[in-house]
């Protein structure tokens, strides 16, 4: 006999963006069933400090966004170290691993994205990180390693190597593309983090290509051999759509959604980092995010939908990371064939803007001690949605205030 149940919310997927829907929802006032489905056996956690805090022992774990006392009293069913195998469109129900089904009104996929992995040979030796277990693994080897190399120059890789720094490693980056964090930050804030990785004593190999690993040492196409004892890869990440494709929907470049973040099936969401979504103020561009404030803003945004609201999802895209006593912060979305000026803010720190042909700001992406830039970058992402056109000489100039612009 098939176990079978019912809840008016079924939400796949208990990370950052799954947990906050399932927190907003209630917050809202929904006082349906709601049961949120985790693969992990532990609770919700924040994922951000796992690649800093955890790693250099600032923290011993990471915050829990929503742990189990917290959803009870919410009323809402968590189901943690569970998969959900299949979803039936048609009849509106999900099948777990061992067999049981569960049927829902509407069903949110928040199911993430997998750390890629290394595709050459003993590229299995590298470890990764997405996960607490992750940051679990990579801690306990830092404590013995001296060698890192980091394969990858984006967020993640240099923020392992930042606090693998502070561990008292000697750490290696190698980066394919001729600068670091290339898809995601301008040249002259890149270069600016470059320097700074080396004055802390990160070697840092740009252009380079990973032809192995063995167990004791990186190989590099050009026949360089590096020593490590711990090899950490951060390329990138993999929508995880597996579910969504056997279910019939549609993929592109992650499960694809609509303006308000409905599947190509009904009663189906999909929010997070598996989700790709046309966003207004980019021309409709579809874009898929990896970003906490991304996963919070769907979360909240969806939880809006489902409980009356009626908006396209419009959220300015924005990231940041820490390395060494430096902050970064973008907002918007940074293209190198785009207008870029400069506003020199000298000690603390840069900052590239963005404009289009229009005179509209696409996108700022600053740098510098602490948080020095974040009020200004906060600024310019209000200004972005808004769709300002202020004279460039008065966004160059660190004297004017960006919060007049916004007048």
């Amino acid at each position: 006999m098939i176990d079978q149940h019912k809840a008016e919310v079924v939400i796949v997927g208990a990370g950052e963006a799954g947990a906050r829907c399932a927190i907003a929802l209630r917050t809202r006032g929904f006082d349906g069933s709601l049961l949120l489905i985790g693969a992990e056996q532990v609770p919700t956690y924040e994922r951000p400090p796992l690649s800093k805090a955890v790693l250099t022992r600032d923290i011993a774990a990471s915050p829990e966004v929503m742990g189990i006392d917290r959803a009870a009293a919410l009323g809402i069913e968590m189901r943690l170290g569970t998969r959900v195998t299949a979803v039936d469109s048609a009849s509106h129900r999900v099948e777990f691993t061992d067999g049981s089904v569960h049927e829902y009104g509407t069903l949110v996929l928040a199911t993430g994205a997998q750390a890629r992995r290394l595709g050459v040979p003993g590229g299995e030796r590298a470890l990764v990180l997405r996960t607490d277990d992750d940051a679990t693994a990579i801690r306990s080897r830092l404590q013995s390693a001296q060698r890192l190399v980091v394969i990858g120059g984006g967020f993640i890789g240099l923020e392992v190597a930042a606090s693998a720094c502070r561990c008292g490693l000697d750490v290696t980056v190698i980066e394919a593309a001729p600068q670091l964090m290339g898809r995601a930050v301008p040249s002259a804030i890149a270069r600016r983090m470059h320097v700074r990785h080396e004055q802390a004593g990160v070697r840092i190999l740009l252009e380079r290509g990973v032809a192995s690993l063995e167990d004791d040492a990186v190989l590099l196409q050009d026949g360089e051999r590096l020593p490590a004892d711990l090899v950490v890869a951060g390329i990138g990440a993999i929508p995880d759509t597996a579910l969504a494709e056997a279910a019939g929907l549609s993929i592109d470049n992650g499960i694809a959604v609509d303006s308000r973040l409905r599947t190509s099936a009904a009663d189906i969401h999909a929010i997070g980092d598996c989700a790709s979504f046309p966003h207004p103020i980019f021309g409709n561009r579809r874009i898929r995010l990896e970003s906490w404030r991304n996963a919070c803003d769907m979360a909240e945004h969806l939880a809006g939908l489902l409980t009356g609201d009626d908006s396209d999802y419009a959220a300015i895209p924005w990231f940041w990371s820490d390395q060494h006593d430096l902050g970064l912060q973008i907002a918007g979305l940074p293209d190198r064939d785009t207008m870029a000026i400069e506003r020199d803010l000298a000690e603390k720190g840069l900052i590239e803007i963005q404009l289009g042909a229009d005179g509209r700001i696409t996108a700022a992406a600053g740098i510098g001690p602490g948080t020095s830039i974040a009020r200004d970058i906060r600024l310019l992402e209000m200004l972005i949605a808004r769709g300002s056109t202020p004279d460039p000489a008065a966004l160059v100039d660190p004297a004017t205030s960006l919060r007049k612009l916004l007048r």
